[in-house]
């Protein structure tokens, strides 16, 4: 979300401007974020209606797999990670200095999330590859939103590298990155 360079666990928040809103030790180390919440992925599943996320991984090789997703992965200041827990991703017009530098807006009460506009295009294109690939719930809402970020902000050469570094280790490429015409079959 803000840009900020990491080595191993460790981020280098003063290298962009991360202000630690209230947990500092979380702050300070790199968590692997799901673009599209394990939540999300598992609530549409029989497996978490049984007892949860722990159930599902457990006993669904659907949601382990959907889980595990690289292209649904992403490095994050854990902080961040927390604080935005399952909220779904939206804009508003508040726009508070929570973080520092970073963009990032977290509503805790509305529990939604506002990602900075450099992420926005990636995320509608993991959403739109998680929910081809796992058939996932998307509301008419989260699909118009989605469409205006993916076409707002288009593929970057990072996001074409990354996909090709996945590919080269799962074995399949996300078609929203890799193909400019894929995403007129979302929008």
């Amino acid at each position: 979300y803000c840009g900020c360079p990491y080595r191993g666990k460790s981020i280098d928040l003063r290298a962009c401007g991360y202000t630690i809103r209230k947990d500092a030790s979380r702050a300070r180390r790199v968590e692997w974020e799901h673009i599209v919440p394990a939540w999300a992925i598992g609530h549409q599943r029989q497996c978490w209606q049984r007892g949860g996320r722990k159930h599902c991984s457990a006993t669904d090789a659907a949601f382990r797999k959907a889980e595990g997703d690289l292209h649904n992965l992403v490095p994050a200041i854990g902080e961040l990670n927390n604080d935005r827990s399952n909220f779904r991703y939206t804009v508003w017009d508040n726009q508070p200095r929570m973080y520092g530098q970073c963009q990032m807006v977290v509503d805790f009460k509305g529990r939604r999330a506002q990602p900075p506009q450099r992420a926005r295009g990636a995320i509608a294109r993991a959403t739109f590859y998680m929910v081809d690939t796992y058939r996932l719930n998307l509301s008419a809402q989260e699909r118009r939103l989605y469409c205006v970020w993916a076409r707002t902000y288009p593929v970057t050469e990072q996001e074409r590298v990354r996909d090709r570094k996945i590919q080269a280790i799962q074995g399949n490429s996300n078609r929203y990155v890799s193909d400019p015409d894929a995403l007129a079959s979302q929008c």
